[in-house]
């Protein structure tokens, strides 16, 4: 049963102040934020109970990951009812409670959308299964006949990202296709009971007072006509290199179109953010235009090493993409499928974004720490993964029986290793599952973990929790950070990026050892000490700095 709650009121007065465009948005991964039952599984009181920490960290929006009706096949990202609760979570309710107490915290609330693909529990898909070949709800989904003398071979070649082909057979002999995991069918966006579906369904949440979208897999509701033979294997080592004919259609486009309109019918100025994995960053602009939503997710960035060169190359590419459709860039370093940044630079460039191994701890934390300042020193919105800062690192050894990622039990898909970055974040130094809830957590939490929390690091000047903190304090109180489109870039030694914005000048030091430069103007923020000697300022290995000028 729907339940009818009155919209909570928004942060602003109503105004248009183009708030996304230099916000500091912190993603929530409910089942490992904070547990408020007990039962090992965080859920929305507990996301709620911790909503002043998030205001004093400093953030402005905080993105919540599925938390709607589900099996939990794949975490959330197989929806059975896009305007329900999962029991796990709690209720609509709840849900009710946490928009309203963040709205009076002045934080934003952007909820996760999954119009890709919904459960094999949607009722659509199991009415399309009872009612045969030929239903209206197959319709729906990519349901077809498949090829061979017999229909026994797949309609196309089509592989899963998760592994294995990207089509499953029912019991009456036709196939459905799905690009994640089987129980995951994918929409049919041709068909026009899905647009309306889901026109639907953002009004709903919008009326619950959510303030945006983040938009799962919006790089693949259009499929190429006809369905075609990629004509190869290994397809998932292509993903983000080339236009596939399951993702980045034109066709895409339109439906976003459809949902800005709803979406500028809201006060408050309500938006959608692409999740987008396409092969160049003008191919991603084309998401943010002005018609269209509003940020899109810069994985080009995410993915590049520390390594001067090629961040100065990624900084300018989308930067420039981005400023002729007037959208603000983005950066990210980690989110929920991909191995934390602390452990990526602890590792070797060129490993991809999927780890297994640990790497250099410390030195992974020192460089996790300067590219954060990188990050927040950049023209645009910033995203934050809940846990980096406090420095957390991947948790690479968890053991086989306890993960839960599905492209793990899959072959030749993603490495399955997601539940690395999913572990349940420390709040104390002691307890049951260092805080997260009295009742454990629902993965394992590594013996050091007491040490990295909430309680360890507050306080402590050197700690990554601080450094953060005092981050996004000064990004919020200095004229030249935040909104932006470009930057100035000043000559500097080999390995080390030097630009200038508005009253501000930012140093990275992206190599092992010290660099020598003079002197930019007075020091704000470092990762590291930074030793001034004779108009010269010493930059440690590793270490990026923040000069008022």
């Amino acid at each position: 049963m729907t339940q009818h709650l009155a919209a909570p009121a928004a942060p602003t007065s109503g105004t248009h102040t183009g708030w996304w465009r230099d916000a500091v948005i912190y993603q929530v991964y409910p089942r490992s934020f904070a547990d408020g039952n007990g039962d090992g599984m965080g859920d929305l009181e507990g996301v709620r109970s911790r909503l002043p920490y998030l205001k004093d960290l400093g953030v402005d929006a905080v993105w919540l990951s599925p938390f709607y009706a589900s099996p939990q096949a794949d975490a959330g990202y197989d929806v059975a009812d896009y305007r329900a609760i999962d029991p796990m979570f709690g209720t609509l309710l709840d849900a009710d409670a946490l928009i309203r107490d963040a709205h009076e915290l002045g934080l934003r609330i952007i909820v996760d959308l999954v119009p890709n693909h919904s459960s094999d529990q949607h009722e659509w898909f199991k009415r399309a299964l009872r009612e045969g070949p030929g239903s209206p709800l197959r319709a729906r989904y990519h349901f077809r006949p498949g090829k061979g003398e017999n229909g026994e071979l797949p309609p196309n070649d089509w592989e899963s990202i998760f592994g294995g082909p990207a089509w499953t057979r029912t019991e009456d002999g036709e196939w459905y296709l799905h690009l994640f995991a089987p129980e995951q069918p994918d929409f049919n966006w041709d068909n026009p009971a899905v647009a309306d579906e889901f026109r639907s369904i953002l009004r709903f949440w919008l009326d619950m007072g959510v303030d945006g979208f983040r938009v799962d897999v919006a790089h693949g509701l259009v499929k190429a006509e006809g369905l075609p033979d990629l004509g190869g294997t290994d397809q998932v080592k292509l993903l983000g290199n080339d236009v596939m004919p399951f993702f980045d259609q034109d066709g895409v486009h339109e439906i976003y179109r459809s949902w800005r309109t709803i979406l500028d019918e809201y006060p408050d100025e309500r938006i959608a953010v692409a999740e987008a994995w396409t092969p160049t960053v003008e191919r991603t602009a084309n998401y943010v235009r002005h018609d269209e939503l509003h940020q899109a997710f810069n994985f080009q960035y995410l993915g590049t090493h520390w390594d001067a060169a090629e961040l100065r190359a990624v900084i300018d590419s989308s930067l420039a993409a981005m400023r002729p459709v007037d959208a603000p860039a983005t950066w990210v370093l980690s989110n929920h499928d991909v191995t934390r940044h602390a452990t990526r630079f602890a590792n070797p460039a060129g490993l991809g974004t999927q780890l297994r191994t640990a790497g250099d701890r410390e030195l992974g934390l020192r460089r996790a720490r300067a590219a954060t300042l990188l990050m927040l020193a950049l023209p645009g919105s910033a995203y934050i993964y809940q846990g980096e800062e406090l420095g957390l690192p991947d948790v690479t050894d968890l053991p086989d029986e306890v993960r839960q990622d599905p492209s793990f039990f899959r072959a030749a898909g993603q490495d399955g290793y997601r539940d690395g970055c999913r572990v349940p974040i420390p709040w104390t130094v002691e307890g049951s599952s260092y805080g997260f809830g009295s009742g454990g957590s629902w993965l394992p939490q590594p013996a050091s973990w007491g040490g990295l929390s909430v309680e360890a690091q507050t306080g402590d000047p050197g700690s990554t929790l601080e450094l953060y903190r005092s981050a996004l304090a000064v990004r919020r109180e200095h004229p030249g950070l935040g909104a932006g489109t470009a930057v100035e870039w000043l000559e500097s030694p080999e390995g080390v990026l030097a630009f200038r914005r508005d009253g501000f000048v930012c140093t990275a030091n992206t190599t092992g050892a010290v660099v020598r430069i003079p002197l930019p103007g007075r020091t704000l923020l470092a990762n590291e000490t930074v030793m001034i000697v004779d108009d010269m300022a010493e930059l440690p290995a590793d270490t990026t700095v923040w000069w008022a000028v």
